[in-house]
């Protein structure tokens, strides 16, 4: 996809199909919702194959992403993708929210989510983020659904850029080019998590992962745009994974929102942000002070 030659290049490829979760490849393809997940991961394992498999390969069909770049048929974005698994050392994509209809043969979705790119190794790594909103159609031909057509547009003004190793500051690189640099929080220390029928401890680094004392979970950092913490957590006591997304407090001492599920042990078509619910954060060291939020 020549992706180092502008944004606008490589991002389309962010709009793929972006929900991280455990699917086998020999993906089921009796629901659209099972197809979107399968290409998810298959853009996450940069499995070039089976997204040939599951995006229908008509030459008149017409697709978009950010920027306006336009996709006709299967060839030209074969070839994209093909460049942009070469390029990224490894892909994250977190989902935040997905809806799927369905209406006899044709269905369409809408979604947002988190493309997550690393480029780079050892302490030159680099991960990039996209928000990025998500709409597209599915058919189902011969027995199994197939991805059509899709569009996509970005949920900030830009793509935020922060070291992958920790987030000391960052900054969003906009269409036209023009870099801002960010106040980013440093989240590192001891917190309390208080859910309403339980507490625990979790001890973070400065961008946000680490673990907690409730069934040997694991947090992980996304994102972090202001005040608004996203990420995902994982516990290996009971088998389940999910996401986050709290707001810190001014002063950086503090933080509230809400969990929830994507995956119970071989449940793993859970839709985020439906089962769930609210916690509130407190710093038990004290914040540095560049935590704050400006």
């Amino acid at each position: 996809m020549r992706l180092m030659h502008s944004l606008r290049v490589w991002s389309w490829v962010i709009l793929l199909f972006t929900f991280f979760e455990p699917i086998g490849i020999a993906a089921d393809t009796n629901s659209p919702e099972a197809v979107l997940r399968a290409l998810v991961r298959a853009n996450a394992e940069k499995d070039l194959a089976t997204l040939s498999r599951l995006i229908a390969h008509d030459v008149d069909i017409i697709s978009y992403t950010i920027e306006g770049r336009k996709y006709v048929g299967w060839g030209e974005l074969a070839r994209d993708l093909q460049a942009e698994f070469e390029m990224v050392a490894r892909l994250e994509i977190p989902i935040i929210a997905l809806t799927v209809w369905t209406r006899g043969e044709t269905a369409w979705f809408a979604m947002e989510l988190d493309y997550i790119r690393y480029i780079g190794q050892g302490s030159n790594q680099r991960r990039t983020l996209l928000a990025l909103r998500e709409t597209g159609v599915l058919e189902r031909r011969a027995g199994g659904w197939v991805l059509t057509s899709w569009h996509e547009s970005s949920r900030n003004r830009g793509l935020i850029a922060f070291p992958a190793s920790q987030l000391p500051s960052s900054s969003i690189l906009t269409a036209s080019g023009t870099v801002h640099e960010l106040e980013t929080p440093d989240l590192s220390g001891e917190w309390e998590i208080e859910e309403e029928d339980k507490s625990y401890k979790a001890t973070l680094d400065r961008s946000g992962n680490g673990s907690y004392t409730h069934q040997g979970g694991r947090l992980t950092t996304t994102g972090v745009a202001g005040p608004k913490w996203q990420g995902t957590w994982r516990q290996t006591g009971n088998d389940r994974e999910g996401g986050f997304e709290v707001l810190l407090s001014e002063d950086g001492t503090a933080a509230k929102g809400i969990w929830w599920y994507t995956r119970v042990g071989e449940r793993n078509n859970i839709p985020p942000r439906e089962h769930g619910g609210s916690y509130v954060w407190k710093r038990l060291t004290p914040p540095p002070t560049s935590a704050a939020i400006r």
